[in-house]
């Protein structure tokens, strides 16, 4: 592989002209060995490349047109707009030895997430041990991966997140633009203050009010979405932190003097300032993966030309990264400023249905809608198919990637879903009318995946937390996810069909409503089931939302929801659809994609929002439980070992498992307690 050698040349020279991909500045900040030169199979050593890549983009250019705000963003000289972005490249020390391979690993919240998912590493923000290397997967098999700063509501907190530093649009004499903002806060335990977007994940640059004192503001609180709101008065709250006793002003944190009650939602408007231009992320995004596939200005010493081709480019995405993933499809931005492909193919991993608020004022890229929380964030917004689709409600037509249609940006994509996001993230959208009444056939380079049982971010400890039951520690990331990314891989470079889609339809029964589901749950003493899954709201932010990306109606109006449906399950209460597991097909236990809050965490009968449930088995037959006992089910240990091996089997003929995975699978069910205990910490990761 050849095409990153063109990387570190142009950086040794500093090069600084403009270029056509809008990448005119490229800095190291770091170049070093990765892995002490661990040599990795036939690829060899890797290194990696850290620093800053500036751009200016040109806010006229047709390219540029949906970018949000972009016209109201400060220019330079030359009557452009510019901007930086981290980045990070971890690549083979020599080029040649690649497999000419971009993939591109889009940071959720500022964390890299590539190799703890192909590689079962160890979580960095520095990648640069063999910790960080984990199983080696990814250099294994001659991949070089790239990370870029693409959001600018990332905070710096030391622990090497990636930045983005996107101009604040102003009204044409410089004035500081204003509007209300809504912003939502519910918590899992007392507390009396609390940012504005505060996850487990990291903590958001929210946007400040343009007034602590501000009387207008409003603050009401509310025991669910349905209960009416109860008005906060003004002097009972404050825009403030509240720590040791002491209120300190702060004007993107609310502190409530009588606390936080855990599981009621929050509910502030205000009037905020300083929007971000937050779609040049996008933006940057295609520049930097267009700069490293097609540049031609830099050149070594001798004139010679470095530039080379890169045989093929991969967007990855997480979640909110998987929502990103998607939206850039949708906002078209999968051709550069020449109509080049920037990347081949998407696989984007437990996203929903949804896309976000990534190119829109004042919107925050942290914010998604579940069944409890959020339900006025307009994160996930129609249209949801790859294929032309109607919503007889509002009048609406289209499809998510109408923008690439014609272009040669159309790419080859995964949907990769655990059961989580049918229960939490109205996957069914990807895949249904938005009445829930049948099915819709996917664009022929499309293929959807439901991995069955699974919960969001994949097997954990089965300590409750702020659940009702044990949480899922079925383990899928790693195992369906390398497979999958092989396949993705020889589909764009050879047009390898990848396996065939497997996920619930409304057609042969294994899509149904909560309620259907409700009477296929086996009767389990002590075990409530849901009563609803998240439904998205039909919301009306404003004639400007869909074309400008700006608010006037904050919150935004509220309609008929959209109707979304969860898997059918078997006797067991594992899901019937999809890629089943080993553990799924030849179960243990019920594998679930939901669970419910429990009652110190407010809000007990809702959803535990992406979080999965696990319910063992019983040992021996129970009155109060209708599955089949282990002892009934599997008579011998052999037995079990033979059916667990053919479902392992079964999976990696049908490609959803690498032999080394299928291998593994086998050897951990060797050792596996069949007495009906939860699963250990160990295989929990």
């Amino acid at each position: 592989m050849k095409c990153f050698h063109l990387v570190i040349v142009f950086f040794c020279l500093c090069l600084s002209s403009v270029v056509m991909a809008d990448v005119t500045r490229v800095e190291i900040t770091q170049r070093q060995p990765f892995a002490d030169s661990f040599l990795f199979g036939p690829t060899g050593a890797y290194e990696t490349i850290s620093g800053r890549m500036h751009f200016e983009v040109d806010p006229n250019a047709q390219a540029n047109s949906r970018v949000c705000d972009l016209k109201l963003a400060p220019r330079n000289a030359n009557g452009r707009v510019e901007f930086w972005e981290d980045f990070f490249l971890l690549r083979p020390a020599d080029p040649n030895k690649g497999n000419g391979c971009l993939l591109y690993d889009v940071h959720n919240r500022g964390s890299k997430l590539a190799l703890w998912t192909f590689n079962d590493a160890e979580m960095s923000g520095s990648p640069s041990t063999m910790a960080h290397a984990g199983n080696g997967f990814l250099m294994r098999q001659g991949y070089s991966v790239l990370w870029t700063g693409w959001n600018g509501d990332v905070m710096a907190d030391g622990t090497g997140r990636l930045l983005a530093g996107l101009p604040v649009a102003t009204n044409p004499d410089g004035s500081p633009i204003t509007g209300k903002n809504h912003v939502e806060i519910l918590v899992d335990e007392p507390k009396f203050s609390q940012p504005f977007y505060f996850s487990p994940w990291g903590t958001s640059a929210a946007y400040p009010t343009i007034d602590l004192n501000d009387p207008a503001a409003k603050l009401t609180r509310r025991e669910s979405r349905s209960s009416q709101p109860i008005v906060v008065p003004r002097d009972e709250w404050a825009f403030a932190d509240f720590e040791d006793g002491k209120v300190t002003p702060n004007p993107t944190s609310l502190h409530v003097q009588a606390g936080f009650q855990p599981g009621w939602i929050y509910e502030l408007v205000y009037t905020a300032r300083d929007p971000r231009v937050s779609g040049l992320g996008m933006a940057g995004i295609r520049d930097a993966v267009s700069f490293l596939r097609y540049d031609d200005n830099a050149k070594d010493s001798s004139g010679q030309s470095l530039s080379a081709d890169c045989d093929r480019a991969i967007i990855f995405g997480i979640s909110q990264s998987g929502r990103l993933a998607h939206h850039f499809m949708y906002e078209g931005m999968n051709v550069d400023l020449n109509g080049r492909t920037v990347f081949d193919g998407a696989l984007i991993h437990v996203a929903g249905a949804g896309k976000g608020m990534f190119n829109h004022r004042f919107g925050m890229a942290t914010v998604y809608g579940t069944q409890l929380q959020q339900n006025l964030s307009p994160s996930d917004f129609f249209p949801f198919t790859t294929t032309q689709q109607n919503d007889p409600v509002t009048g609406g037509q289209g499809d998510s990637l109408a923008r690439l249609r014609n272009t040669e940006g159309l790419p080859k994509l995964f949907f990769v879903q655990s059961s989580t996001e049918y229960w939490s993230r109205a996957a069914s959208l990807l895949h249904t009318d938005v009445d829930g009444t049948r099915d819709i056939d996917l664009d022929e380079n499309t293929r959807i995946y439901l991995i069955s049982g699974a919960q969001h971010l994949g097997a954990t400890s089965t300590d409750p937390g702020i659940c009702r039951y044990m949480r899922n520690p079925l383990k899928h990331r790693g195992p369906v996810l390398r497979a999958l990314l092989t396949a993705m891989d020889e589909w764009v470079t050879n047009d390898t069909e990848p396996p065939a889609s497997e996920y619930p339809r409304i057609s042969d029964g294994t899509l149904v409503s909560v309620e259907a589901f409700r009477k296929q749950f086996p009767q389990i003493a002590g075990v409530e089931l849901p009563m609803s899954c998240y439904q998205p709201l039909r919301l009306n932010p404003g004639a400007r939302w869909a074309t400008d990306g700006i608010a006037d109606n904050v919150p935004p109006l509220i309609g008929k929801p959209y109707r979304t449906l969860v898997p059918a399950v078997d006797v067991d209460g594992n899901e019937l659809a999809g890629i089943r597991l080993p553990d799924v097909a030849v179960p243990t236990a019920t594998y679930m994609g939901w669970n419910l809050r429990n009652e110190a965490s407010g809000a007990k009968d809702s959803l535990a929002a992406l979080h999965g449930g696990y319910l063992p088995l019983p040992a021996s037959r129970q009155n109060d439980d209708s599955r089949q006992p282990l002892d009934e089910r599997y008579r011998t240990r052999a037995e079990y070992l033979a059916n667990h091996s053919a479902a392992t089997i079964k999976l990696w003929r049908e490609r959803f498992l690498l032999a080394e995975d299928a291998i593994s699978l086998l050897n951990e069910a060797g050792t596996r307690d069949l007495s009906g205990e939860p699963a250990s910490e160990a295989t929990a990761r």
